[in-house]
C-alpha cells in the first residue's frame, strides 16, 4: 500500500518566451498549478496542468477546498478509483475546464509517484509501444508573425530532423492565409508537414470554404476550424474535404471525444492530458481512436505528452511548444527530430524546486493528516 499523508498544492506564472498570438486570441502567461503527493513511505509523486492566463485561482480553490482533503489516507495505488471518485464528487462542476485541470494535476501526480514506486519509466507503465516520436513545431508559426518569418523558421526547423510545422490560420481574407501556407511549401517542398490551426475562428461556411483553399497546398491537417461544442457542424465539413480535420484541445471529456469519433467529425485527435483531467483519461482516449484507427496527435504539454505518445500505438506527432523550460534543469530530449521518453521512474521531468519556489505565486498550500 502506499498510503497518502500529504498534499502539497503550488502555482507559477509562466510567461512565454515568444509572443503566441492565433485568431481568436494571445498567450500572455501560463498559470501552472503544481500538486505534490506523499505517501507513508515519503515516496513524492510531481503533478502539474496549466491555464493560459485566467482560472489558476480557481483550480487551486477546487484542489484546496474540496479534492485535496479527500487524497489523505487513500492508497495512491488506486488511481482509477480515485480518480473516478473525485469526479463523482465534483459532478455538479463537470464536465468543464476547471475541475478537468484540477482532476489532472492530482492525476498526473499519482501516475508520477507510482512510476517512482516501482521503477518503471512512464511511457512503459503505461502502454510502452515505442521509443520515439516524431516532432513538429508551433512556435514559428504564430498569426502576428510575418510570412517571411513562417518560412525561415519552418526551413530551419526542417534542417533540425523536424517532420512539420504548424501555420496559424485565420487572416481577415482566405487568400492571405492560403498565400502563406504557398510560400512555407514552396521553402521546404513536398518532404516536410505542415498542419493548418484556426482556433475555432470560423463558422462552417467559411471553414468549407478555407477547407477548398488549403486543399491545393496538402496539409496534414485542418486545426480547430470550428467551436468545439458543434460536433454536426465538423462532421459536415469532414465530409465536405479531403483535409484530416483535428479536434481535441477544447474537449473535456471521454464523450465529448466518442460522439465526434462516431459520428466521423474527425480523422486526427488532439486530446490535451490536462484539459482531458489526467493521464488516466488521456490514455482512455488514445486507445478509444486507436478503435476508429484514429491518430493520436496532443495538444501542447510536449514534456508530458512525449510518455504518453510512446505509451500507445496511435500516436504519430507531437507538438513542440517548450513550457517548463524556466523550472527543470534538463529539456526534452530531442535526437534527428524525433522526441525520446525518459527511462528513468516518474513523469520524465526534472523539476527545479530553487525556480519553482522562486517563481511561486504564493506560500505552498500544504494538506496533511490530522493529528
Amino acid at each position: 500500500m502506499a498510503i497518502i499523508t500529504h498534499v502539497d498544492i503550488r502555482m507559477v506564472d509562466l510567461k512565454p518566451k515568444v509572443v503566441r498570438t492565433d485568431a481568436i486570441q494571445s498567450f500572455v502567461s501560463q498559470e501552472t498549478p503544481i500538486v505534490r503527493i506523499t505517501d507513508a513511505d515519503g515516496v513524492v509523486g510531481t503533478g502539474y496542468s496549466y491555464t493560459i492566463g485566467t482560472g489558476g485561482s480557481s483550480v487551486v480553490a477546487l484542489l484546496r477546498d474540496h479534492l485535496a482533503p479527500q487524497l489523505i489516507g487513500r492508497d495512491a495505488n488506486d488511481i482509477e478509483a480515485i480518480w473516478r471518485d473525485l469526479l463523482f464528487s465534483s459532478h455538479a462542476t463537470t464536465v468543464g475546464a476547471i475541475t478537468s485541470l484540477s482532476l489532472a494535476a492530482i492525476d498526473t501526480a499519482l501516475w508520477d509517484l507510482q512510476s517512482r514506486k516501482t521503477g518503471i519509466a512512464l511511457y512503459q507503465l503505461a502502454g510502452g509501444a515505442k521509443g520515439k516520436i516524431p516532432l513538429y513545431t508551433t512556435e514559428g508559426g504564430w498569426l502576428q508573425l510575418e510570412q517571411s518569418q513562417l518560412v525561415d523558421d519552418a526551413v530551419a526547423m526542417k534542417a533540425k530532423g523536424f517532420g512539420g510545422a504548424k501555420i496559424k490560420v485565420g487572416k481577415p481574407r482566405g487568400a492571405e492565409d492560403v498565400a502563406r501556407l504557398q510560400a512555407v511549401r514552396e521553402a521546404v517542398g513536398n518532404d516536410f508537414e505542415i498542419m493548418t490551426d484556426a482556433n475555432q475562428g470560423f463558422d462552417l461556411a467559411e471553414a468549407i470554404r478555407r477547407a477548398r483553399l488549403f486543399e491545393p497546398i496538402d496539409i496534414a491537417w485542418f486545426e480547430e476550424p470550428l467551436p468545439a461544442d458543434n460536433v454536426v457542424a465538423h462532421q459536415r465539413l469532414a465530409a465536405s474535404t479531403s483535409l484530416p480535420v483535428a479536434v481535441g484541445e477544447s474537449m473535456y471529456s471521454l464523450g465529448q471525444f466518442r460522439e465526434y469519433l462516431a459520428m466521423d467529425a474527425c480523422s486526427i485527435v488532439q486530446v490535451d492530458v490536462a484539459r482531458i483531467g489526467g493521464i488516466t483519461p488521456w490514455l482512455k482516449v488514445a486507445h478509444l481512436a486507436e478503435s476508429f484507427d484514429v491518430a493520436v496527435c496532443p495538444h501542447f504539454l510536449m514534456e508530458l505528452h512525449v510518455s504518453l505518445c510512446c505509451a500507445v500505438p496511435n500516436s504519430r506527432w507531437l507538438e513542440y511548444i517548450p513550457q517548463l523550460d524556466s523550472l527543470t534543469h534538463s529539456g526534452l530530449d530531442i535526437v534527428d527530430g524525433h522526441a525520446v521518453p525518459s527511462n528513468q521512474p516518474g513523469l520524465g521531468i526534472d523539476w527545479d524546486w530553487d525556480a519553482i519556489e522562486a517563481q511561486q505565486m504564493f506560500t505552498p498550500i500544504t494538506i496533511t493528516i490530522s493529528n
